[in-house]
């Protein structure tokens, strides 16, 4: 797996960590670190849950992935896509062809956790947000799969154990894994 050479790009659900993560591969391997969605939020001057708020969901798509396609041709980042980035196929192909693409894999329970404090989680503001993070993972999880030339799982796991294993354990030099190997 070739991390310290050209773009890593971190898909999974709301979080699963990818802005976290993110910070942390991007100081460690030298590179720079950009959040979709904040890219997103500066561009347009509003936050994520304005924009679903006034123009919906397929707008806000729409607004995405225009931003990704612009991220993606950046050279040398780690780049922390929206939850919802891997929804569009061209979005997964840009991802793919992209850089290499980590799938960091945690549980709907886990990432209902995580979030069930925030606000500024959209597609989560329901009468059941677990429910909703289990549909959203369902839907989701194969796309995640799809696209990521490997799965993480997150679940039990700090951001800097994430990183030591990688750094451990994906040399540079080597042969990329094959599509969608898990660790």
């Amino acid at each position: 797996m070739l991390l310290r050479r050209g773009n890593l790009f971190l898909v999974g659900m709301p979080g699963s960590g990818k802005s976290t993560l993110g910070r942390v591969l991007a100081r460690n391997l030298g590179k720079t670190f950009v959040d979709a969605d904040h890219e997103l939020e500066r561009r347009l001057g509003v936050s994520i849950s304005t924009i679903f708020e006034i123009e919906g969901e397929e707008t806000f798509r729409s607004r995405e992935e225009e931003t990704l396609a612009r991220l993606v041709q950046r050279v040398d980042i780690v780049l922390a896509t929206g939850g919802g980035a891997v929804l569009r196929e061209p979005n997964r192909d840009r991802l793919r062809t992209g850089g290499t693409v980590l799938y960091l894999h945690a549980t709907p329970e886990t990432t209902f956790e995580r979030t069930r404090h925030s606000k500024n989680r959209p597609l989560l503001q329901t009468a059941d947000p677990l429910a909703r993070a289990r549909s959203l993972y369902a839907h989701r999880d194969p796309l995640y799969r799809e696209t990521a030339d490997l799965v993480i799982e997150v679940d039990q796991q700090k951001s800097t154990q994430v990183l030591s294993f990688l750094r451990d354990n994906l040399d540079p030099l080597s042969p990329p894994a094959p599509a969608g190997t898990t660790v």
